[in-house]
């Protein structure tokens, strides 16, 4: 994780693994040229991280 300076290394191999196992949907409606298809993907990964650092902390 050392080419992600300035980010804690645990929480970027977490957000890492979130991105890894994102569904397809998301990884093509994130390149969307409709600014609604690419928002919905946004706040879904953003979801899926946040949710995936909340439960790391609460570990």
């Amino acid at each position: 994780m050392d080419h992600i300076s300035g980010m804690n290394s645990e929480h970027g191999a977490l957000i890492l693994a979130v991105l890894q196992r994102a569904p397809q949907w998301i990884r093509h409606d994130l390149a969307a040229k409709d600014d609604n298809t690419r928002l919905r993907a946004e706040e879904s990964l953003t979801a899926m991280i946040v949710d995936a650092l909340v439960k790391d902390e609460a570990d």
